[in-house]
């Protein structure tokens, strides 16, 4: 199944010891890129959720919140900076006083101030720790759930593209011979002109060779026998799922490849146009690929 990487998920659990809420949110990007918000005393429980993560992604910028609640003081491992809180208060009192103005501190006000309070270092709760992962693979469960519906979206309109493809492959399939044909018949009607003025006659030797040459930088049975394969590979990938991002772009790529040599080799109107067009789709494709993992 293929998957997007734009997506959004949220899990709400809620225990006798504590309330939890996750939430998942991300966008496109090369390699997979974690943010956290968390609560000052399971920050260092980061390790231990990434590994969670990595079981549900392989790219992508992911941004992951989580909102806590506990109900039991034991839970939050916690510490309060007393130096820096002290040595704030007494600079205000001592700021206070040359005012000569009474100062009376509000300590209500220093639970808002985060950087006061500290990770104690000692290891949560195990069972808040099974409980805050099992929150958290919910949410991503809900998240991936999210993108594969942003994926299946993105493959419909991706395969109706592989199909307008394989349709001017099938065009330039059935031009190709008559340009050849057209381009023989040019070279000989040329030769045989200058020829006639010159008072000569065509060496039908001479004239096979040139023309032998000529087959060859017109021939693209090779290039359009490729790009079907990788147009086939296309849509074998799209049905293999997974992370398949990275290989749809280069599958993109050797696409482009081909059909850049097509429109190189045959120098007609008819084709350039239809050259034109497979590349702007190919453009388009590939803003799609963008988006999956």
């Amino acid at each position: 199944m293929l998957r997007s990487m734009t997506g959004f998920g949220r899990s709400f659990l809620e225990d006798a010891d504590w309330t939890q809420t996750w939430e998942v949110r991300s966008v496109n990007g090369r390699h997979l890129d974690m943010k956290w918000r968390l609560p000052v005393f399971v920050r260092n429980l980061e390790p231990r959720f990434e590994k969670v993560v990595r079981k549900f992604a392989t790219r992508g910028r992911v941004d992951i919140t989580l909102g806590l609640q506990l109900r039991r003081g034991d839970l939050g491992v916690v510490g309060f900076n007393q130096t820096q809180a002290s040595a704030m208060l007494d600079t205000l009192a001592a700021f206070a006083a040359a005012r000569g103005d009474a100062y009376s501190p509000d300590y209500n006000r220093m639970l808002g101030l985060s950087f006061l309070w500290e990770d104690a270092g000692a290891e949560p709760d195990e069972e808040l720790l099974a409980g805050l992962e099992a929150g958290l693979a919910a949410a991503l469960e809900d998240w991936n759930e999210s993108r594969a519906r942003e994926a299946k979206a993105l493959a419909m309109d991706m395969t109706s593209r592989i199909i307008r493809m394989d349709e001017w492959v099938a065009r330039i399939e059935e031009r190709a011979p008559d340009i050849k044909e057209e381009r023989f018949q040019s070279v000989r009607d040329r030769l045989s002109e200058l020829l006639e003025r010159a008072g000569s006659e065509l060496d039908e030797g001479r004239f096979l060779q040139e023309i032998t040459l000529l087959a060859d930088k017109l021939d693209v049975s090779e290039e359009l026998t490729r790009l079907r394969a990788h147009l086939d590979r296309l849509r074998e990938l799209m049905d293999q799922g997974g992370d398949a991002g990275k290989r749809l772009d280069f599958t993109l790529q050797e696409c482009f490849r081909e059909i850049n040599t097509c429109g190189n080799k045959i120098q007609d109107a008819q084709i350039s146009r239809l050259v034109v067009d497979f590349k702007s789709e190919l453009e388009k494709y590939r803003e799609q690929v963008q988006n999956i993992e």
